[in-house]
């Protein structure tokens, strides 16, 4: 092996995205998503990672942005690989926190130019709600919360 200019190095190296998601249920395990304006499916609230940004640091930025709210961001609790799809040139590498339990269902000031609604859903009901590359992500969520310990997805399917 011969080497190689640091620059030209980095150059060749794989790039990708970073996005994240706030994990945020009720007492009862219902799940918070929000329906973007802009799609016709539900979401996590959340987003991608901006340059110089954490990814912790993104899912409570994306959580202030989309609910009006503040949140905790807790244990990471999935890591999903999505390969390139559709208009996304590139692999998207996908955080999603717990961010805790909420006691009150109201009091979220919503962005009408970007959520028109958000909502609690048993998990059953946001599976079928999520796009199928995204659905994979509550399970994991769930039973990664309660085992304490982060699932490794690989474009939605769990990698041993």
């Amino acid at each position: 092996m011969t080497w190689t200019e640091p620059s030209t190095w980095y150059a060749n190296l794989s790039a990708f995205h970073t996005a994240t998601a706030a994990f945020i249920t009720d007492a009862v395990g219902d799940v918070l998503l929000v329906k973007p304006v802009y799609r016709d499916h539900w979401a996590f609230p959340g987003g991608y990672v901006e340059q110089d940004e954490y990814p912790h640091q993104a899912c409570a930025r994306e959580a202030r942005e989309e609910l009006g709210i503040a949140v905790a961001v807790g244990e990471l609790l999935v890591v999903d690989w999505a390969s390139p799809a559709g208009q996304r040139p590139r692999a998207l590498v996908h955080f999603t926190f717990d961010c805790g339990t909420i006691t009150q269902h109201d009091g979220f000031t919503l962005p009408e130019q970007e959520i028109e609604d958000v909502r609690l859903f048993a998990p059953d009901e946001a599976i079928r709600r999520l796009p199928h590359n995204v659905a994979p992500r509550v399970s994991a969520a769930i039973h990664a919360r309660t085992r304490r310990a982060p699932i490794y997805l690989a474009d939605g399917r769990t990698v041993p």
